[in-house]
């Protein structure tokens, strides 16, 4: 009887071992679906991540560009305005000075006639 005993003791041990290892072996397939599951969202984030950075920087360079274009647009409009001012500018003299040398005339022809009068008063 103490055999039997031990006999079905024994039996049920190993048939909870065998159970307990399909229940860690069926918990470890589980646990590694899991972290394969982890993995791939994991790189497919990764992957998104990376797309997501790279539009960024298309962008950037894409505001950089125009940047740049609008910053040499500007610039050669400003060389233009400065090109139109010193022509004015020139302009201006110019005729200043015409000007100063036409009054310049028209005094010297005044005093011209003024000694010319005082000289036929005396003669």
């Amino acid at each position: 009887m103490k055999k039997l005993i031990l006999n079905i003791a024994l039996v049920l041990a190993l048939v909870v071992s065998v159970t307990s290892c399909r229940e860690t072996k069926e918990g470890a397939e589980k646990a590694g679906d899991a972290v394969e599951n982890a993995a791939k969202e994991a790189g497919e984030a990764i992957e998104d991540a990376a797309e997501a950075t790279e539009d960024a920087l298309e962008d950037a360079a894409n505001e950089v560009e125009e940047a740049i274009d609008s910053a040499g647009s500007a610039m050669k409009e400003g060389a233009n305005k400065v090109q139109e001012g010193a022509k004015d500018m020139a302009n201006d003299a110019k005729n200043a000075v015409n000007e100063a040398a036409d009054k310049a005339k028209e005094e010297g022809a005044k005093a011209l006639d003024n000694a010319s009068n005082k000289l036929k008063e005396q003669n």
